[in-house]
């Protein structure tokens, strides 16, 4: 998968990344999330754990993520935060560089996941910010 500014494609973290075709200034819109797979609490609940993992919770909606926006990996040192819907750039990044985020976002509650973001301050365990400890 690829638009004019990003790409899918293998990652250093795990499975699939997305990548920067260019730079990204601090605080730029790097993605636009496509929400028209918006999902109830029971469509979640039905869900397989490996769909689950392309659940994003954010502003009281379930929402399955679709590409390239669903394989943009966790890192606890993220470049992008959510805002709108949208992953905005937190600094500036690189073309070529990894695009990530922190699941801890946009984890719905109840999930946790094993972090395999080898930054040098990774927390280990992805928890929703509400369960943080």
């Amino acid at each position: 998968m690829k638009t004019d500014e990003v790409i899918v494609k293998k990652s250093f973290i795990q499975g699939k990344g997305i990548f920067a075709l260019r730079d990204f200034k601090m605080g730029e819109i790097v993605t636009h999330w496509d929400t028209s797979k918006e999902l109830s609490e029971e469509e979640f609940e039905k869900l397989s754990d490996e769909e689950r993992e392309y659940v994003s919770f954010f502003q009281g909606k379930y929402v399955l993520m679709q590409e390239p926006e669903r394989y943009q990996n966790h890192s606890c040192q993220a470049n992008t935060t959510v805002k709108d819907f949208c992953d905005v750039a937190v600094r500036d990044i690189r073309k070529g560089e990894e695009i990530t985020g922190n699941y801890e976002e946009v984890l719905p509650g109840g999930m946790e996941m094993e972090c395999s973001c080898k930054s040098r301050d990774c927390r280990k365990i992805i928890r929703p910010k509400k369960q943080l400890k």
